[in-house]
């Protein structure tokens, strides 16, 4: 095991459901300093776990652990943080609680403060739904964040990206006949679907026109579409994908007691230094979503990443687009802090 576990007890949602015993899968990269001020927080995308986020740090690069101490919290329902595949019943498989993005973000304070008293955090970063994270932490705990930087991640899900979501959760349901009382009966299997009605969401037009495919090692549509999108699907649990595609359905910053839905006052609470990257040919967390958010935060910059690898851009995959994420936290963390 590479990793720790922050045990929450037992933690109300906000849904009211209490989940007993819940927990925090989580890796650190670094040493926290004596001031408890070199710390970063990364948190996971959908169906991503730490190990996806390691691409981002090392020696030389802006996340460099021997300058910063690195935390990555698992995202609830992954399969290593409390999700319907490990949780005992009740709230096994299908039984698993609704948990929102103010869940995840809250308990991840938790760990922050408890475990390793840090009262302020230079940069909490995130790719996709580890992008909506950063937007909460931002919004969550103005004055602990310093700097925030999503990277192909909105600040709630927007009309669009639900639909996308949905079509991805419809897969599975078809695969019980939209009979709910048969959600029991989903395997890794059924998830084969899910791979495939994402492909044409993942990355855009562009890039599948050019067949950058190749590059890849595939050498031909129908091989990119099985090896990577029914392989990387087929490997997720099936509750734990319907648990965080319900989480990401219901993203949205300022769905919480502190904004009662009042979004454009959650984005203009985030005092911290913002550098908010879309990918520029992102299909469903698009970069004109991204600029309205970015035009209600204090102070924040709309870098897009000039890219068709679409969602992808941010995903470690494409060396331009690395490059270009981890110059710009290069200089994001360069920034003197607002105090």
């Amino acid at each position: 095991m590479d990793y720790e576990i922050f045990d929450l007890g037992d933690v109300t949602l906000q849904s009211g459901v209490t989940l007993p015993s819940a927990y925090l899968a989580y890796k650190t990269y670094g040493r926290l300093n004596e001031k408890k001020d070199n710390v970063i927080v990364y948190p996971t995308a959908f169906g991503d776990q730490h190990v996806q986020n390691e691409w981002l740090i090392g020696v030389g690069k802006s996340l460099d652990p021997q300058k910063y101490f690195i935390i990555v919290p698992n995202l609830l329902g992954n399969g290593l943080s409390s999700s319907p595949s490990n949780t005992p019943p009740p709230f096994d498989r299908a039984n698993f609680p609704q948990v929102t993005i103010y869940d995840n973000v809250k308990f991840q304070h938790r760990l922050v403060t408890e475990k390793f008293g840090i009262q302020k955090i230079a940069l909490v970063v995130g790719w996709s739904m580890g992008g909506i994270q950063s937007f909460q932490w931002g919004a969550s705990y103005p004055d602990m964040v310093e700097r925030i930087a999503p990277f192909a991640g909105v600040a709630k899900t927007w009309p669009h990206t639900y639909v996308v979501l949905d079509g991805m959760k419809a897969a599975l349901m078809a695969a019980v006949r939209f009979d709910s009382s048969q959600l029991h009966q989903l395997t890794s299997a059924d998830m084969r679907t899910v791979g495939r009605v994402y492909g044409g969401w993942g990355l855009s037009q562009a890039f599948y026109r050019e067949e950058l495919y190749r590059g890849l090692g595939f050498d031909s549509l129908a091989d990119f579409m099985a090896g990577v999108w029914e392989d990387s699907f087929i490997q997720m649990d099936p509750h734990n994908v319907l648990a965080m595609l319900w989480t990401g359905q219901h993203a949205d910053i300022s769905a919480n007691p502190s904004y009662n839905g009042d979004f454009g006052k959650a984005l203009r609470s985030i005092k911290a230094h913002a550098c908010i990257m879309p990918g520029s040919t992102d299909l469903f967390c698009s970069a004109d979503d991204n600029e309205y958010e970015a035009n209600l935060i204090p102070h924040a910059v709309f870098n897009p990443i000039r890219s068709i690898w679409g969602h992808f851009a941010g995903r470690g995959i494409n060396r331009a687009d690395n490059q270009f994420i981890d110059d710009n936290l290069k200089r994001l963390l360069a920034l003197p802090t607002n105090g």
